[in-house]
């Protein structure tokens, strides 16, 4: 009944909402469905079923006052909202690639047939998108700036420049495991079509990847990177800042993780805590419908097609 419901009301999809930093995403998730749990329970709820019942009542006779049967129409009680409670107590609303307590940004959830899409979301391998700030000169023991200080160094060293080429260096390094992981032989016809449309992608689960990382600001001891990825955790970004001071002969703390996109979703598609209703959450399903489905089946095709000829591959290779 619940999730009939929640389907009638247009709650059967993906969207996006903006997670904040300090707050668990878990915590994010039971609030959208708590909030939304709310409204569908305030909308217009079905008639109270009514029952037949016959009675007792005394009327005056000529012998007096006689007891007699009078036809009532009674609410059934079982069936009265005040006491079976509210109609809707669950939806199933699931959460996509998660973000750690001290990150931000976008945060995918899907809620009724919106929970395979995020099964194919992960499938398919999507790249996200973060900007990372770091700060030179200290070390702390989690990468962050919150963290145990270990080790305070000099900075004047760096400059835009050195910087650049660790970062170069570092997608590099990246792009060969990502081709390494992907199985593609570059001379291929595939593998050029693959790169044309950006879907050269691992056919599994793989260590953190980088796809691509560019420094958007450089004012010393402050920077901010921009890092396109895949498989990530919110601490491995931390740990690439920590490591590119290393690089650097110096040190640097992360001081924050905001994620900008998760595959098509972008920030400009999160919904605000203030946007967290009903209305908005059921047309920004609506609205992302059709690209979800033409991302998914443009990278799932691929992936199905590249499986497809490595198994005929294979199997001529059996047979020969």
């Amino acid at each position: 009944m619940a999730a009939g419901r929640a389907a009638r009301t247009g709650l059967n999809g993906l969207f996006a909402v903006y997670k904040p930093p300090g707050v668990a995403s878990i915590r994010v998730r039971d609030s959208v469905e708590t909030l939304l749990l709310k409204e569908l329970n305030s909308l217009e709820q079905p008639a109270v079923q009514q029952q037949v019942r016959f009675l007792p009542n005394t009327v005056e006779g000529n012998a007096g006052k006689e007891l007699t049967l009078t036809v009532t129409q009674l609410p059934v009680l079982a069936a009265h909202p005040l006491v079976r409670g509210p109609e809707l107590t669950h939806l199933k609303i699931g959460a996509g690639h998660r973000l750690d307590t001290k990150s931000s940004g976008v945060f995918v959830l899907g809620v009724g047939h919106g929970n395979k899409l995020l099964t194919d979301m992960y499938n398919a391998h999507f790249t996200r998108a973060y900007t990372v700030r770091g700060l030179f000169g200290k070390a702390t023991d989690d990468f962050s700036d919150t963290g145990r200080l270990i080790e305070k160094t000099t900075f004047d060293h760096v400059t835009r420049d050195k910087l650049e080429r660790i970062l170069a260096v570092i997608q590099g390094t990246n792009h060969k495991a990502l081709l390494m992981y992907s199985n593609i032989d570059l001379k291929t016809q595939e593998a050029y079509e693959l790169a044309v449309e950006r879907l050269i992608r691992p056919m599994e689960k793989t260590p953190p990847l980088i796809t691509a990382i560019r420094c958007l600001q450089f004012a010393p001891p402050e920077f901010q990177l921009e890092i396109q990825c895949m498989h990530e955790t919110q601490q491995y970004l931390r740990k690439v800042v920590h490591e590119i001071g290393l690089e650097l002969k110096s040190t640097a703390v992360c001081t924050q993780v905001r994620r900008t996109r998760d595959g098509c979703f972008t920030l400009d598609n999160a919904l605000l805590r203030t946007h967290w209703n009903l209305q908005n959450i059921r047309n920004s399903i609506r609205d992302s419908k059709v690209k979800v489905k033409v991302e998914l089946q443009r990278s799932l095709g691929h992936q199905a097609r590249r499986g497809k000829r490595h198994t005929d591959t294979d199997q001529v290779a059996e047979s020969e």
